[in-house]
């Protein structure tokens, strides 16, 4: 049952609670791209080995993301979260202290696991604690805030680089993860799926998480070692053949992990799409831009985090105005012109070049960028919890996760090979350049796709609907339905 009315306290340290726990997760997973030249020069990496600093906390938070989903509507929302924040703090500790890069992808893919836990927690306790006609408008809010923690994760890590190491790049996560764990056990109620199976689906879990580590080993390690190699066939091919198991699984188990139902919704089937497209365009620019500036134009860490800064302040202003606008409006405009936007900005950043000036070169297209990634995130994260049943949120919040980091994953093993970044050539200003440009060009493609994809979504789904015969007090008529006046309040929210 909601029982979290927004503009209360209580509201508030939810939504405090849980955009500190996803921000960390968030703010990892951009921290690191400012730091990998460090890390690379530090420890010998190639390029397949900072492809595996990312794809290693990639994979096992995409493989395990439903799983960890499913454990929340079971055994509690908030338990999982908790558990994640805590797991996720250790590993960052474990990341922090490493030697060697062996230790370092170890440590990484046991981050990925806390990532796991906390990330679908978060929007599953949003979309269970709140009432319905406010959760566009909380989701918006966790979406813009946190959000902000991917943006400034470029910068807050050239700092720390500059400042001491790219070990205080993990170390940061300690005290965050403290405080997380402490506001939730105080603030955040438990919830629950009353009518979820007592236990979680393992076996599909294992398929799942094979299937992903099998195609995204032989993806990245495919240009190094050739496609004939058996690791790159026996990866690939068996990771094929156990994602085609985990789908028939889902069709055979009596509580499946990820349920068919869900997949009957045209609007869920495709908001994840758009997700899916999007994100990994977006996973592959923020990796590329920071090498980019700084191996090809010269910037500083510090000063290539500074670059994305209008990112952060596009993101905090418009994001939860976003989500307000899309649940009085319907989410398709901003679902379709987010896309648009992005891929606008994208093909602008093609002037990011040696010589490039910031104000004229850089700039823009980042401003057209954060415009179109603050329409569409809230947006497309409520527009798929909104088309799931509310009993199925951990679920639903886990596979849309799961598509975004699925999405970020094989971009991220896929791409730099495609474009030419194989071994150390990532070093070479010229190389990567080149490189550069053809990648914006691939990401350009697919967030248009994600636009048109997006045309087909329903446009009613955010709305709150009226019981047949019911009028709404002549109070609430000018008013958006996310936000009615207090005094009538608890007249027209519906209680879940």
């Amino acid at each position: 049952m909601s029982t979290v009315v927004w503009g209360t306290p209580q509201a508030r340290a939810v939504l405090a609670t849980t955009i500190l726990g996803s921000g960390m997760a968030m703010l990892d997973g951009t921290i690191i791209n400012v730091a990998l030249p460090a890390i690379g020069d530090e420890l010998g990496a190639s390029v397949a080995g900072l492809q595996w600093i990312l794809d290693g906390y990639l994979l096992s938070l995409a493989a395990l993301i439903l799983v960890a989903g499913s454990l929340g509507d079971i055994f509690g929302r908030r338990r999982m979260f908790v558990i994640g924040t805590v797991w996720f703090g250790l590993a960052s500790l474990l990341c922090g202290v490493a030697q060697t890069m062996t230790l370092l992808v170890v440590a990484r893919v046991l981050q990925g696991v806390g990532g796991a836990l906390l990330a679908p927690g978060a929007l599953a306790i949003l979309q269970s604690a709140f009432q319905r006609d406010q959760r566009a408008r909380a989701i918006g809010a966790w979406s813009g805030l946190s959000g902000v923690a991917t943006a400034i994760g470029p910068l807050v890590g050239g700092l720390l680089i500059q400042a001491g190491s790219w070990r205080l790049a993990f170390l940061i996560n300690l005290p965050v993860a403290a405080a997380c764990v402490w506001m939730a056990l105080r603030h955040v109620p438990e919830s629950s799926d009353p009518d979820a199976a007592r236990r979680p689906d393992v076996l599909s879990a294992v398929v799942g998480a094979l299937g992903l580590a099998g195609v995204t080993a032989a993806l990245v390690e495919a240009p190094g070692l050739g496609v004939t190699h058996p690791l790159v066939l026996v990866g690939g091919i068996g990771g094929l053949a156990a994602m085609i198991a985990f789908g028939v699984l889902q069709t055979r188990r009596r509580v499946p992990l990820v349920p068919p139902s869900l997949f009957a919704s045209r609007t869920f089937v495709l908001s994840n799409a758009l997700t899916l497209v999007v994100y990994a365009a977006l996973g592959s620019i923020m990796v590329l831009l920071v090498l980019q500036l700084q191996v090809s134009l010269g910037y500083s860490p510090t000063a290539a985090g500074l670059a994305s800064l209008p990112i952060t302040v596009l993101m905090l202003v418009l994001s939860a105005r976003s989500g307000k606008l899309a649940q009085r409006v319907g989410p398709r405009l901003q679902l379709v012109a987010g896309p648009l936007l992005i891929t606008t900005g994208i093909l602008m950043l093609t002037l990011v070049v040696p010589g490039a000036n910031y104000l004229t070169g850089v700039l823009p297209g980042l401003v057209v960028f954060g415009l179109g990634l603050a329409a569409m995130v809230a947006p497309v994260t409520a527009t798929v919890l909104a088309a799931a049943p509310d009993r199925f949120a951990g679920v639903a919040s886990g596979v849309n996760n799961a598509v975004a980091r699925t999405g970020t994953l094989l971009a991220v093993a896929v791409l730099p090979a495609a474009v030419g970044l194989t071994g150390d050539a990532y070093t070479d200003p010229a190389a990567m350049t080149a490189a550069w440009r053809v990648a914006l060009l691939v990401c350009a493609v697919l967030t248009a796709l994600g636009g048109v994809i997006a045309l087909g979504i329903d446009n009613s789904v955010l709305k709150e609907e009226e019981p047949v015969g019911a009028t709404r007090p002549p109070e609430c008529m000018s008013c958006p339905v996310s936000a009615p006046p207090t005094h009538i309040r608890a007249a027209v929210n519906r209680v879940d």
